[in-house]
């Protein structure tokens, strides 16, 4: 099979494999997030930070439910010289986050410290917490979350498409339901 023949298999099997109903339930957290008046909190790095922008931003513009990222390199640096790299986004947390608020974390391997540390707080605080990892099914982000998105696969290319186009797919769930 010629390369990207199979490279397009393996992102549609894994697009395939969640659950509709599992979408829908995040559908309807973001739905009650917004309807209690808070906000929705993503966070991520590299590749799965540049999708926690691009969502945070579709997801307020375009289906009218307020979000936010933290990828302001003067707060990351901030925090982060501060508190440690692996505390920052737990920090950002901390000082952003309203009690109705909820997160959503990325992260492909499910083991990035920080995303996971960020996962405890939000779970200490009692917010609603939606994470999207691959890799290991036993990730320890995956172990934190209300709801959890896995991708069975160990390509990060495949594990962010997977993970973007399941972000996006709710957005345009959250707009159709509205139009």
């Amino acid at each position: 099979m010629a390369f990207y023949e199979k490279y397009f298999k393996s992102i549609y099997e894994n697009l395939q494999s969640v659950e509709s109903s599992a979408l829908d339930e995040a559908v309807a957290l973001l739905n009650e997030t917004s309807d209690a008046g808070g906000k929705v909190i993503f966070g991520g790095n590299g590749g799965s930070s540049a999708m926690a922008s691009h969502v945070a931003v579709d997801l307020t513009k375009n289906a009218g439910i307020r979000a936010i990222n933290f990828n302001e390199s003067d707060l990351i640096t901030c925090f982060a010289n501060d508190y440690g790299y692996e505390e920052w986004i737990k920090k950002s947390i901390e000082f952003y986050a309203d009690p109705d608020d909820m997160v959503v974390l990325i992260s492909s391997s499910g083991r990035s410290q920080n995303v996971i540390n960020a996962g405890k707080i939000a779970k200490e605080r009692g917010m609603k917490l939606i994470t999207f990892s691959g890799f290991q099914s036993d990730n320890p982000l995956r172990a934190l979350g209300d709801l959890n998105f896995w991708v069975d696969n160990n390509e990060y290319n495949i594990v962010e498409m997977t993970h973007h186009v399941w972000l996006l797919a709710m957005i345009d769930r959250i707009i159709a339901s509205r139009s």
